[in-house]
């Protein structure tokens, strides 16, 4: 996977209407940019951003809070990935990469390339730290397909084996995330089993149908079940 660098999903008219409610025009924006933070950005330029036409850098975000006094997160669209949610929450790859327990240099790699490879513990510690639901654990770090695939295995053969790679993809407790395993196979193989009084080939149609629209839509019932939906 080639290395993400694109700028954060900036939010136009939150920094429009920060600005306008601190009684501030573009130029004092600009003033302060230059001033606190030493960025030599044009007043035209902070009118850019706020139609939208042009998003500030991750520094020029974080400067750009500060003068707004706000959070970065509050100058941001809802975050997906694992830069971008950083980047919400005013951190640093090196502060991010401390409190996690991993190396900076690990780390960087890891977020440039939207792949995420922590152990379990520091997977624990970075949903703790981001302030992230389950669902949105995965996918900033480039879990979706691959929580897909291991959800639809365990559904349509033996539940019990699929434990512990989902504990090690999951920052789950295992034995609640058994129990949701054991449920979602229990409510697949229910809805197989309902369609069997269907006789000849229109019930074995119907079974496929069954079969595919559940599995269409595992890992929503899955955070239903296991509490981790946005």
């Amino acid at each position: 996977m080639c290395p993400v660098h694109s700028s954060p999903p900036f939010n136009a008219p939150a920094a429009r209407r920060l600005r306008a409610a601190l009684g501030m025009a573009p130029g004092h924006v600009a003033y302060g940019l230059r001033a606190q933070y030493g960025l030599l950005v044009a007043p035209e330029t902070v009118m850019a951003w706020e139609r939208g036409e042009i998003s500030p850098s991750s520094t020029e975000l974080t400067a750009l809070a500060g003068v707004l006094w706000c959070s970065p997160g509050e100058l941001l669209a809802e975050p997906v990935t694992l830069r971008e949610h950083r980047i919400a929450r005013g951190l640093s790859p090196e502060d991010l990469a401390r409190r996690v327990g991993v190396e900076p240099n690990a780390y960087q790699k890891m977020e440039d390339a939207g792949r995420w490879k922590g152990n379990e513990r520091q997977s624990a510690a970075l949903t703790l730290v981001l302030g992230l639901s389950l669902a949105q654990f995965v996918a900033a770090t480039g879990k979706e397909e691959e929580l897909a695939e291991l959800l639809r295995s365990a559904v349509t053969t033996r539940w019990q084996a699929y434990g512990k790679p989902l504990s090690k993809l999951l920052p789950i407790p295992r034995p609640h995330l058994e129990r949701v395993l054991e449920r979602l196979h229990g409510e697949y193989q229910s809805r197989m089993v309902a369609t069997l009084s269907w006789g000849g080939g229109e019930g074995s149609a119907a079974r496929g149908d069954a079969g595919r629209e559940f599995l269409a839509g595992i890992v929503d019932r899955f955070w239903a079940l296991a509490g981790g939906a946005a």
